[in-house]
């Protein structure tokens, strides 16, 4: 065995397994395989033109040499991003730690207490900060969050105001520039007129639904609002705050000011800047709004034995509900960053965030006194961390940056310092005599910070935050350690067994990959520096927009999107651009397939464009009859075609660039849905089939880790037509030379977890590359095939193959009163994730297994779900008190002194004998969805209200 081989280690499936598999399949080779798999008209004729493979220990002396062409100065940009200390503790037992950045979204409840638990106290954590009453469990980043409260200010209009068509926002030009890009690029096509202006001359017209101001404003002012938001309210105008969380902990706080909606960013709790993420964004609002709230929430909900448990509540996936209605399109969060964020929270305490928080402040006040004396106005009458200075720009940029010192600046005549965590005395007294210099005068020293305050007394919080005892227990390492450990034994995660989720591709995050992440060369880079001073973040970047522009046979990529549905979202309005540069403008429909992924009439809404849906054939296909017809009807007005190839359903359909012609003829492009990429690579592409446009998810196909819920990065690839229409910053360039406003706060995105991607295709080569591909085509067939017999693989392609993943029918065992959500909750006993529940069809499993599983693992989770089907066999619809529906079985229920079961123990908890050596035990039995949303807590209560609850 070659140890020098990554792809020996990130496939699972050896050597010696391959020949039973392919038996078990029925085929010779896995070249007949993917013969028999994908249609011979999208092959491609030649490999990836892509370097040979790199050994782990190559890539990460590469990757080291690399880091070390990063410029890691000293940075006072501020705009919304601020070095931070993570604290160790946090860094070796979340961000590094398996057993978080490897779960999935928490959707099954019972096997996901912990994360709920931390994404509870991260809640709890914004809502006492914002002081309002409900909070959600994170949102991409700060612009993303602005746009979503526009948006949500935006449906929750009064009658008189919908009636009479009131559409404009208003936005105080002291926001963060990138937030007011990206609210331009997003309300063009929501039907909202964007107002950007000074908030102090605000006329308070009828004719505004909603306002948006910073808090502190981006230069560093802090304003009084409380006047303006009384007379906004006045006349019906709903306000919303973008918020420095910091801040907050001196600040009064905006619920205390009767805001509607607060939003920002948690990047500065403890989260290294990653050149612009990923980070988490907070969205907090009035609890008469919970409807209407972006994302996930996290609520308290009741056991199948009455005890609590914590689940997601409400629209947790409204997109796969409502469709083209949903309001928004955000079907992610940034969960690992969150559940940092929040220990941050739960290390620091309340008395340690104000320790931090006046320290900032009062290093703050020092250098404005020092400046004073260097005779430099300022400008900030009140401020928090952030001082506004009138001085030559151009002669302190080349002072300070020959100093390895950066500021902003704003114009020519002044900078902005933003004073953050880890700003020392030294650190201060290295400002200074930057300024000293310009001055040409003496240095001052500073030795001790003032008490003076520049907040006034009228702007001071006076109000307590995390008071819950979770942020009052674990201030020591041991404590916090024992802690995070507690929450991690209540999930499961990849570092226990397979997750198979459909759709999702629960692959392996290579440790070699992750190990980057944790280097300060790459995680204390503001994304707002000079280039030159990024070299490093630079090559790799413009290295994996190639790898990914040749993976999917395209002209240029964008990195800038930071998740699935923002790819689809920016994909869009990229073809809504090319089609308004061709004077086409007009063209706003968009077809979708019935089996589409909700996101993707979501996203298409938001695009502005008219959902038409098509039919599906008998056996799962788009029905291509269907899709001519209506392109020919709409050929007119034809925007584009989404499409997810493969198909949601798991088969390459042969149709596809029958399909793709139909579209080009009528005038459309087409945008091809990338969740099902880790099924293409090297064997063909999106440029193969007539794709014009597609997302990648990078944390499914190119293995950044799903993090329990987020981070993710959608990167978009695009065909020559459409290069110039890529999505660009305000503040550094990027994107085409006709480019869209932001998708994103930051110029490329979650720029960080990039590095992840880059390290998956260096160490896998073209070859590798391929060879995944082909064991993720040959492990779902070989699942396909071992369940033959026991269920019904409900879609396969013409020569009977699956693709990547296959859907089961679980429908017909209803006769035997048992539903496919019974098991779900089944195979917990098993040690296993359900794979994906009920979709793209209701009452269905989706399965996607990955190259990454062993033949012994995918062998265990067969075993698993046929001894399920046995167990199906041997219940009936007229006796519930049954193995499935009671399941899972907690290790209470075991060791209980009473069983009244009809059934034993060990059926009850180790249906396998391998579970003996190896067995999860679920924390709380079933969960009561309805109870939580009928009695929905979002925050962590009282502990006594939590035991009564």
């Amino acid at each position: 065995m070659r140890t020098d081989s990554f792809a020996l280690r990130h496939i699972g499936p050896k050597a010696e397994n391959l020949q039973e598999m392919l038996d078990t399949i029925g085929v010779e080779s896995i070249e007949q395989l993917i013969y028999e798999t994908i249609p011979d008209d999208i092959r491609l004729n030649n490999p990836l033109n892509l370097p040979k493979a790199m050994s782990e220990n190559q890539y990460a002396e590469h990757i080291k040499k690399l880091s070390e062409k990063n410029k890691v100065f000293k940075t006072y940009i501020g705009l919304g991003y601020h070095q931070a200390i993570l604290p160790a503790v946090i860094q070796r037992n979340v961000l590094e730690n398996p057993g978080w950045y490897t779960a999935y979204t928490p959707y099954q409840a019972e096997i996901a207490q912990g994360r709920l638990e931390a994404l509870l106290n991260f809640q709890t954590m914004v809502s006492d900060l914002t002081k309002m009453e409900i909070a959600n469990a994170s949102l991409l980043d700060e612009s993303t969050a602005a746009a979503e409260a526009m948006a949500l200010l935006h449906a929750v209009r009064d009658r008189k105001q919908k009636k009479n068509d009131v559409n404009k926002f208003f936005v105080s030009q002291q926001t963060l520039p990138q937030t007011i890009s990206l609210m331009e690029t997003r309300a063009n096509f929501l039907g909202i007129d964007l107002v950007v202006g000074d908030h102090e001359k605000f006329d308070f017209s009828e004719d505004y639904f909603g306002v948006l101001v910073q808090y502190p404003g981006k230069f560093g002012q802090v304003f009084d609002y409380s006047e303006f938001i009384e007379n906004c309210h006045n006349v019906g105008i709903k306000t919303a705050f973008a918020a420095d969380i910091l801040s907050l902990v001196k600040l009064q706080a905006p619920g205390e000011l009767g805001v509607d909606a607060v939003v920002g960013t948690t990047q500065r709790f403890g989260i290294p800047l990653g050149y612009g993420g990923p980070h988490a964004a907070f969205f907090a609002t009035k609890e008469e709004y919970k409807r209407n709230l972006p994302g996930r929430i996290i609520g308290l909900t009741k056991d199948l034995d009455g005890n609590n448990a914590l689940r997601m509540a409400l629209q947790t996936r409204e997109q796969h509900i409502k469709r083209d209605k949903a309001t928004s399109n955000i079907c992610t969060a940034q969960v690992l960053l969150a559940v940092m964020a929040g220990m941050y929270a739960v290390y620091h305490g309340p008395e340690g965030l104000k320790y931090i928080a006046n320290t900032v402040h009062s290093t703050t006040v020092a250098l404005e006194d020092s400046l004073k004396k260097l005779g430099f106005e300022q400008l900030n009458s009140a401020y928090f961390d952030t001082l506004h200075v009138k001085a030559d720009a151009a002669k302190l940029k080349e002072i300070a940056e020959r100093n390895e010192i950066n500021f902003y600046y704003p114009d020519a005549e002044s900078a902005c310092i933003s004073i953050n965590e880890t700003t020392t005395l030294d650190d201060l007294n290295a400002i200074i005599a930057v300024f000293a210099e310009l001055a040409s005068k003496d240095q001052i020293e500073v030795s001790e910070l003032p008490e003076r305050t520049a907040i006034p007394t009228s702007l001071e919080r006076k109000t307590d935050f995390l008071t819950h005892e979770v942020f009052n227990l674990y201030h020591s390492e041991t404590e916090l350690m024992r802690y995070i450990k507690k929450l991690e034994r209540k999930d499961l995660s990849l570092n226990h067994s397979m997750i198979s989720l459909g759709s999702c591709t629960m692959k392996l995050n290579a440790a070699s990959e992750m190990l980057p992440l944790s280097n300060p060369q790459w995680g204390n880079l503001h994304p707002f520096v000079p280039v030159e001073q990024a070299e490093g973040y630079q090559t790799v970047l413009k290295e994996l927009e190639h790898q990914l522009t040749e993976i999917t046979g395209f002209a240029a990529t964008s990195l800038q999107p930071n998740s699935g549905a923002q790819g689809e979202y920016a994909g869009l309005m990229v073809i809504r651009a090319y089609h308004e540069a061709n004077g086409e403008g007009h063209r706003n429909v968009c077809l979708i397939p019935s089996s589409a992924h909700g996101t993707n009439p979501a996203s298409a809404v938001m695009a502005g464009m008219k959902v038409v849906v098509t039919k599906a054939s008998e056996n799962g296909n788009i029905d291509v009859d269907d899709l001519r017809e209506k392109a020919l009807k709409h050929k007119d007005n034809l925007a584009a075609l989404m499409v997810t190839y493969p198909s949601t359903h798991g088969v390459f359909e042969s149709a596809i660039r029958e399909i793709t012609n139909i579209i080009h003829e009528n005038g459309g492009q087409v945008y091809m849905d990338g969740a099902n990429m880790n099924a293409q690579v090297g064997l063909t592409n999106p440029g193969r089939i007539g794709a014009d446009v597609c997302h990648l998810n990078l944390h499914k196909t190119f293995a950044i880790p799903h993090g329990g819920g987020g981070p993710g990065v959608g990167p978009i690839c695009v065909a020559e037509q459409l290069k110039p229409f890529l999505p660009g910053n305000p503040v550094i360039k990027t994107g085409g030379d006709q480019a869209i406003g932001a998708i994103s706060s930051a110029p490329w995105g979650s720029a960080l977890v990039c590095l992840i991607s880059y390290g998956y295709i260096k160490m896998l080569g073209t070859g590798g590359l391929q060879k995944a591909t082909e064991y993720a085509i040959l492990n779902a067939n070989y699942i396909k095939e071992r369940l033959n017999g026991h269920y019904k693989t409900l879609y396969s392609g013409e020569r009977g193959r699956a693709a990547h993943e296959m859907i089961i029918d679980c429908r017909p065992f209803k006769e035997k009163g048992i539903e496919v959500v019974d098991i779900a909750k089944r195979l917990i006993d098993y040690g296993f994730h359900a794979p994906t529940v009920s979709f793209p069809v209701a009452g269905t499993m989706m399965i996607e297994p990955t190259e990454s599983e062993s033949k012994a693992e995918l062998d265990r989770f067969c075993d698993a779900l046929i001894s399920i089907r046995k167990e199906i066999e041997e219940v009936s619809a007229e006796d519930s008190n049954n193995v499935l529906k009671n399941a899972p079985h907690t290790i209470h229920m075991l060791t209980s002194d009473e069983w009244i079961l009809p059934y034993s123990r060990e059926k009850a908890a180790y249906p396998l004998d391998h579970l003996h050596d190896n067995k999860f035990w679920p924390s709380v039995r079933r969960v009561d969805e309805a109870f939580g949303d009928r009695n929905l807590m979002c925050t962590c209560p009282p502990t006594e209200e939590y035991a009564e609850a």
